[in-house]
């Protein structure tokens, strides 16, 4: 068995936050406590940032009004429309040969990095996990602040998939960021310093917040995450100026008793209702907006994705079944009022995590002859869909990969033709896609040059089955993940065999695919796509690479000793061009590759930026984040069958959304724990001792007996797996 490292964490702290303004850290914090030690080195800002940082204000407003600057990349999607294209040609795929680092920036994480920077006016600004955000000069990557909102530590337990952000929002001279523990936080773009602070979420409730802000209409929305720990999603609109809220909608209804609430949603609340069944209420519901939302300034119109049930098991949600709207749909709402307009579902009833909160992308496309206004989508399910973002109208849908939950689209009805065999009850039912997608959070992108989209694709098979019981008091799946070790076996061998990812050009109006790359390993990253006719994205095999945009063909490769999930970006500063992408493994690629994941070796986590005759080098990988020839054996079990019979339960209940079902994979591999981790087990999943990098005290949760049969599971999963690594 062989296992990897990467940096250390970092430390906990109180709910207040810090701005250090013109300033480099040279030591760590000792620990996120009251009597938090920081040691500083005053930096001089370069009279030509300020003077770049004072354009902010007008970039921003000509961004919100949808005239970015070609040179910037101001939003998520750089424009409203989501694209992830850039008009920028100075690096294209003539000279893309001479591309190389300009410089680096090392992160001080050990998780995931989803989002992706934004650059304005000189200034790049960044987001890390713990929601700490950095603001460099663009050119050569000196610090000018740093922002950290001191988020508990105690949230890194809720966030189900790594304790990641997927990016920040700019607006008339303020960046917007989203916290774990669910506030919404205005900072001054010159200096770092907060305007404003909103909590957005219920904290004795199971939200958290990965998500990325975004500004329309002078109003930052943002949703939550927790459909997995037994929450009622919604989304909600402050205005960018005060941070007073202005309307909020929810995506499924709450308890009819307690009906109307007040919100936009209200009026059509009592028609999501007659889709559910039971006391559906007490479960929370799920349907949270964790990730993608878009905006059509012309029509007023926004745009959210609706993520999955809570819980995952529809019998235990809403025995009588039922369409369970608006779980995995696109919602359009009026900008100024919030209130509902039209809706299309892309899997009514779900019960995989079949999420269709991934990125919508706006494009005008000539289908059967007349130009359409169409959203563009492909959510979890496997499906790519072409809907009319003026009416929600299905224009088309087509299968990104092979799937078995569902034939086709009945394109009178809208709705998917389900093979009635995934519908799972207590033995476990091979599912195509599983639980992390055909295509997970990692954005896609669209080219008006050569009007293909370019999207990551995963082909996956994951194995459902239902818990015998289920109390809304103690919020989960529903699921279970032990027992019928013989089928469970089955479907893992298939799933190991079959799975695989790579990169699909493909024709959004033909929906079919034209290119695909040949690297077929399921994780790699997002996608830029520029007018330089080059695709970038981050590869599973730790390196950065670009393909010619219209025939795939890969014109450049550089190793950075990590895997960059998120989507590049590329803008411009005194002429020159550059490529920017955050690389640091982990969030929901880290759960959908599973069945290679011993074969990673990563190194430190860094924001990388690119350019035209750039001579940086990255340092040597460390030690211990190299391949071990040779490694001392797991511990033998050392504990009777009943307890580690009873610690796979706990497990499934307690650890599988993080470390993977059977222990395989996830954001770390428990298979591979080193004999020191092993001595701190308890230490760890009890003490809290590595709360500072996301793994919070479950002492609340479990007893010490429990915590050690949930680490002797572990230890016999090691001992099954010592000499069959896949």
């Amino acid at each position: 068995m062989r296992r990897f490292r990467s940096s250390p964490g970092r430390g906990g702290g109180a709910r207040h936050g810090r701005v250090t303004e013109g300033v480099i850290l040279v030591a760590r914090r000792l620990r996120r406590a009251p009597s938090t030690v920081l040691r500083t080195v005053p930096l001089p800002v370069p009279g030509r940032i300020l003077a770049r940082a004072l354009a902010v204000v007008s970039a921003l407003l000509l961004t919100a009004a949808g005239q970015a600057p070609s040179a910037d990349w101001a939003m998520v999607g750089r424009t409203l429309d989501e694209q992830h294209f850039s008009p920028l040609t100075q690096i294209n795929d003539k000279n893309i040969g001479r591309l190389g680092l300009a410089w680096y920036a090392d992160i001080q994480t050990e998780r995931g990095m989803e989002g992706s920077p934004l650059e304005i006016g000189g200034v790049l600004y960044n987001v890390q996990p713990w929601n700490i955000v950095t603001a460099y000069d663009a050119t050569n990557g000196k610090v000018l602040w740093r922002y950290d909102p001191q988020v508990p530590t105690r949230f890194g337990r809720l966030a189900c998939c790594d304790i990641v952000s997927r990016g920040l929002a700019a607006y008339d001279g303020k960046i917007y960021v989203a916290t774990l523990d669910g506030r919404l936080i205005a900072l001054d773009a010159r200096s770092g310093r907060p305007v404003w602070s909103v909590l957005t979420v219920d904290n004795s409730k199971n939200y958290t917040i990965t998500g990325a802000p975004r500004v329309y209409a002078g109003k930052v929305l943002i949703g939550n995450g927790g459909a997995e720990m037994g929450v009622r999603g919604y989304v909600t609109a402050y205005d960018a100026e005060t941070g007073k809220q202005d309307w909020r909608f929810y995506t499924v209804p709450g308890d009819p008793a307690k009906m109307p609430e007040g919100a936009a949603s209200d009026s059509v609340m009592a028609k999501a209702a007659k889709t559910w069944t039971g006391q559906w209420w007490k479960a929370g519901g799920g349907g949270t907006v964790w990730d993608s939302l878009a905006y059509d300034p012309k029509l007023r119109l926004v745009y959210i994705g609706v993520g999955n049930g809570s819980p995952w098991a529809q019998h235990w949600r809403s025995p009588g079944g039922g369409d369970n709207l608006f779980l995995a749909s696109i919602v359009a709402l009026n900008v100024d009022t919030g209130h509902y307009v039209w809706h299309y579902q892309t899997t009514p009833g779900e019960e995989w995590d079949y999420t269709a909160t991934q990125q919508m992308i706006f494009a005008d496309l000539k289908i059967d002859g007349r130009m359409r206004q169409v959203i563009m989508q492909a959510p979890k399910n496997g499906f790519f869909y072409v809907l009319d973002r003026r009416t929600g109208q299905l224009l088309s849908a087509k299968t990104t990969v092979p799937i078995n939950w569902a034939s086709g689209i009945d394109m009178k009805t809208g709705r998917p033709i389900e093979n009635p065999a995934v519908r799972y009850g207590k033995v476990p039912a091979m599912v195509s896609p599983g639980a992390g997608g055909a295509h997970n959070f990692n954005p896609m992108a669209y080219s008006p040059l050569t009007h293909l989209v370019y999207l990551p694709v995963s082909e996956t098979y994951m194995g459902y089955a239902a818990a015998d019981s289920f109390d809304p008091a103690h919020p989960g799946l529903g699921t279970s993940f032990s027992g019928y070790d013989a089928e469970r076996k089955k479907i893992s061998e298939y799933a190991d065999a079959h799975s695989r990812g790579w990169l699909s050009a493909r024709d959004p109006v033909t929906q079919t695919e034209i290119w695909r790359t040949p690297d077929e390993q399921k994780g790699s990253g997002g996608v830029l796509v520029t007018a330089g006719n080059l695709v970038f994205q981050g590869n599973i095999a730790t390196t950065f690479a670009a393909y010619r945009a219209d025939t795939g063909q890969k014109v450049w490769q550089m190793p950075v000793q990590q895997v960059p999930i998120a989507a590049p970006i590329t803008y411009m500063v005194d002429g020159v061009q550059y490529i920017a992408v955050n690389a640091g493994w982990g969030g929901g690629l880290a759960h959908v590759e599973r069945s290679n994941y011993t074969k990673l070796f990563i190194g430190k986590p860094r924001l990388l930026v690119f350019k035209l005759g750039g001579t940086a080098t990255l340092p040597p990988m460390p030690k211990e984040s190299v391949e071990v020839p040779e490694l001392a054996p797991p511990p033998k079990v050392a504990a009777s069958a009943d307890v580690v019979a009873k610690g796979e339960q706990l497990y499934g209940q307690n650890c599988a959304l993080c470390h993977g079902v059977e222990a395989r994979g996830g954001v770390k591999d428990l298979r591979h724990m080193s004999p020191q981790t092993h001595a701190d087990f308890l230490a760890i999943v009890l003490g809290g001792r590595r709360a500072a990098n996301g793994m919070a005290s479950f002492a609340d949760v479990l007893s010490k007996d429990q915590a050690e049969a949930i680490h002797q599971y572990l230890v016999a999963r090691a001992n099954e797996d010592w000499d069959n690594p896949k």
